[in-house]
């Protein structure tokens, strides 16, 4: 057997071999007297076997064997010359060429291994911010907002008309020519004027309206309504006003923060407005985080620790980069791909750069997660496929189920992990 092997980078290599007909006719004979041994052939004692009847009665698949076990000995005597450890290696070799004739085979094996990676000064590329700042007439008016949304609506004590921002108790009946239609009828029905909750200008011919009085309202459904029975229609609505109420003026004082904060010793304005302070600069700070801090620092890192990736690993992004184009595209524009090979591998190529970039900033980031010593567990992902699913209102077992058997869970890991990782180096800086 002939070996010549080629470390192309530190992320990939080539062993290419020559293996003479007579290697593989000898595995062929150690493989064939070992099945001898165990082979249950009908006219023969187990054990018995003759190794030709073996060879008659498994002919092809213990030709398939015997490459096989040379293709394994090219492997590992290739790795050796190498020196690459078989647990550095990434997914399964690939052979990319098996030239087969009467005398030989002539081999060629890739192999990838995980890139060695110099993460040099990684956080130094995080970017300058600042706390954010948030003054007290913001807080105070977050506590107001909220104590406004917890409080009940109460009856005005003075008589007058409707006004902006009221919340009007009325009764209504809609009709769309002439004809009552269902979901058009409430009683004593409590409508903040303004909230934009009813349909478009429903609300501002309320204003104006008298306690007890009866009026008619028009309208027109929006095109795009939800039922396609009104969608567009001239509508029209008998209302009375039963009653006027608003919400009472909050006032800033202990007594508030007591109410706001059940169970808190000590509760206090001040203390309310701490608390809520460090609640908006922490909503403000993880938008500027995700909308701007996190994707800017992965380019950097991205940009910046430059490393071989491994070719295997570049090309299965480009294979997800391309069926997702294909998804939008016509079963012509497709058909025509199949026929011009030279077409298919101009498209490729323009996913080569985002590819390379994607492997790039998922190397990096495990790297960092292994320096960092950060861990995200399945039993975490399973709690965070949990909450999102109980957010929205769907069944969490059934959530995670359907996320577990499309095979999407390592990806879910792996997008917890960066943001992990990205948010600790944005924190250490904003502590520094």
């Amino acid at each position: 057997m002939e070996i010549m092997t080629n470390k192309i980078d530190s992320a990939n290599a080539e062993i290419k071999a020559t293996i003479s007909m007579g290697e593989v006719n000898a595995n062929l004979e150690k493989i064939a007297k070992q099945l001898a041994k165990t082979a249950n052939v009908q006219g023969f004692r187990k054990g018995k076997v003759p190794v030709a009847i073996v060879k008659k009665q498994y002919g092809v698949k213990l030709i398939e064997d015997a490459e096989a076990e040379a293709l394994r000995k090219v492997l590992a005597d290739g790795l050796t010359e190498l020196n690459i450890d078989n647990d550095s290696l990434i997914g399964e070799p690939n052979i990319s060429q098996f030239d087969k004739s009467d005398d030989k085979i002539e081999v060629t094996v890739k192999v990838a291994m995980r890139p060695t990676i110099e993460l040099l000064n990684a956080d130094s590329f995080v970017p300058d911010f600042a706390k954010p700042e948030v003054t007290l007439e913001d807080v105070d008016k977050r506590i107001k907002d909220l104590a406004e949304q917890q409080a009940q609506p109460v009856d005005l004590e003075v008589n007058r008309d409707v006004q902006d921002g009221d919340y009007a108790l009325i009764d209504f009946e809609g009709f769309v020519d002439g004809l009552a239609f269902d979901g058009g009828k409430a009683e004593g029905f409590s409508l903040k004027i303004g909230s934009g909750q009813f349909i478009p200008g429903f609300e501002d011919q309320l204003v104006g309206a008298k306690i007890g009085e009866e009026f008619t309202i028009n309208v027109t459904f929006p095109a795009e309504y939800g039922s396609n029975a009104l969608a567009g229609k001239d509508a029209e609505f008998k209302v009375t006003v039963q009653k006027i109420q608003a919400k009472a003026e909050v006032e800033l004082n202990d007594d508030l923060a007591k109410t706001m904060l059940p169970g808190e010793e000590d509760a206090s304005l001040e203390k309310l407005q701490e608390l809520v302070k460090t609640q908006m600069q922490n909503e403000i700070l993880g938008k500027l985080y995700n909308d701007e801090l996190k994707p800017a620092l992965l380019s950097k890192l991205v940009s910046e620790i430059i490393f071989a990736l491994p070719e295997f690993v570049v090309e299965q992004e480009i294979d997800m980069a391309l069926n997702k184009k294909a998804s939008e595209m016509s079963e012509e524009e497709i058909a025509e791909l199949r026929e011009n090979t030279d077409k298919l591998e101009e498209l490729r190529a323009t996913f080569r750069e985002g590819a390379e970039e994607s492997v790039r900033a998922t190397f990096i980031i495990d790297a960092l997660a292994q320096e960092k010593g950060i861990k995200i567990e399945e039993q975490e992902v399973m709690q965070t496929i949990y909450y999102e699913a109980m957010q929205t209102g769907q069944d969490p077992q059934k959530a995670y189920d359907q996320y577990k058997n499309a095979g999407y869970l390592p990806a879910i890991q792996m997008s917890m992990v960066e943001d992990r990782v990205l948010s600790s180096m944005l924190n250490a800086k904003l502590e520094a």
